[in-house]
């Protein structure tokens, strides 16, 4: 059973509504990952998903389907990253980046579409984009 980090205890309700064992670990472990490569990022639990922001913009959020985790990045970062997310098998969606539980997550990607949201609302002011 995986663990989340210390300062994700804000999510621990989330996690454990999880019924599937192996989607809570892999939810947890994305999320542990999140907060040691962007340690500069704020969790927050919004809209009853576990996200993260950055001068109170957000950056990127999460949530679990039956067969999928959902990244949700705004449509901005999932077109431009549409391409590469689709190359892995991935779907885009809308608003999500969807990986099936059965697949691994493409970290570099993943990091690259996080940067890609902290750089490009370096600026921004307000929650979402405009």
């Amino acid at each position: 059973m995986t663990t989340l980090s210390p300062n994700l205890t804000d999510f621990t309700t989330f996690v454990s509504q999880i019924s599937d064992q192996s989607h809570c670990d892999q939810l947890i472990t994305v999320l542990n990952w999140v907060t040691t490569e962007f340690p500069e990022l704020t969790p927050r639990l919004a809209w009853n998903q576990p996200m993260f922001t950055a001068h109170g913009t957000f950056i990127v959020g999460f949530s679990v389907a039956k067969h999928h985790l959902n990244v949700a990045l705004e449509k901005a970062p999932l077109n431009h990253f549409a391409a590469q997310i689709t190359a892995q098998g991935d779907r885009v969606t809308k608003m999500l980046w969807q990986i099936n539980f059965d697949q691994p997550v493409n970290y570099p990607l993943l990091h690259q579409a996080i940067q890609y949201n902290l750089t490009t609302k370096a600026a921004v002011t307000t929650f979402w984009r405009h």
